[in-house]
């Protein structure tokens, strides 16, 4: 169970921000209240929510979750693979050390995003992106060991981040897209398979039994709810244009 969520308002920067996507700048105004409805889910689910101010000097800045890798023994903090970014985890670990005693780091020539990462239960596995490197995976799972987690490395062929066609949803089930259905390490889990056109929905979130889901991609949504779950729908529009999914938004821990 999350206790514990830290977010960045969007900042008016963002427009500047890094995408691949193709899909149009994002309106500031409406981020901003999207990301609201967002907070008020998670206060919704019992976590206690500290909100960060917005930051110009990072366009990419409200997209928290890259920053670090909060963990329930130790925070481990990133090296982005992205040079605009790797100043955000400067404007981050002091609230992050109000939270955590133990703090890593994850060091040159290593780079990683836990845009990459995916927690199940004490296992995370670590996705190769343009991203995230051998180094920093490598890195990564040496912390992880030395706290008595574990850790393995998955290659990507076509999406920006592991997490972006991948979800764990507790109890065994795995939301997964695309190139992720048919990899043999995931087929141990009760895939909840998205379809091509629904694509962008597969980056959800668990947060204390409830799933946060994109709004508008009903199928499946359908398939979380049929799985017992209930779910948030939130409008992402905004976050899309630059790339980014729901867990994107937080750090949840």
């Amino acid at each position: 169970m999350f206790k514990n969520a830290i977010v960045r308002i969007p900042c008016e920067n963002m427009v500047n921000g890094i995408t691949e996507s193709k899909l149009g700048i994002p309106d500031h105004k409406q981020a901003v209240e999207q990301h609201e409805k967002y907070i008020e889910a998670l206060i919704k689910c019992g976590v206690n929510v500290t909100i960060l101010p917005p930051d110009n000097n990072f366009p990419d800045s409200t997209f928290v979750e890259d920053t670090a890798l909060l963990t329930p023994h130790c925070a481990i903090i990133s090296n982005s693979g992205a040079e605009s970014r790797k100043g955000e985890v400067e404007e981050i670990k002091e609230t992050i050390r109000k939270f955590y005693e133990n703090i890593e780091y994850i060091r040159n020539p290593g780079t990683i995003e836990p845009g990459d990462i995916m927690m199940v239960g004490t296992h995370f596995y670590i996705g190769l992106s343009k991203r995230t490197n051998m180094n920093g995976a490598e890195q990564m799972i040496s912390i992880l060991k030395r706290y008595g987690m574990t850790g393995s490395v998955v290659t990507l062929e076509n999406v920006l981040h592991l997490k972006t066609g991948l979800s764990y949803l507790e109890k065994n089930n795995l939301v997964s897209a695309g190139e992720f259905v048919s990899k043999p390490e995931f087929q141990k889990f009760n895939l909840l398979k998205v379809d091509d056109d629904e694509s962008y929905a597969a980056n959800c979130i668990w947060v204390n039994e409830i799933v946060f889901v994109a709004d508008g991609f009903s199928k499946i949504r359908k398939q979380i709810e049929d799985a017992g779950y209930e779910t948030i729908a939130l409008d992402m529009s905004e976050f899309r244009k630059l790339d980014g999914g729901l867990s994107c938004l937080s750090l949840r821990f």
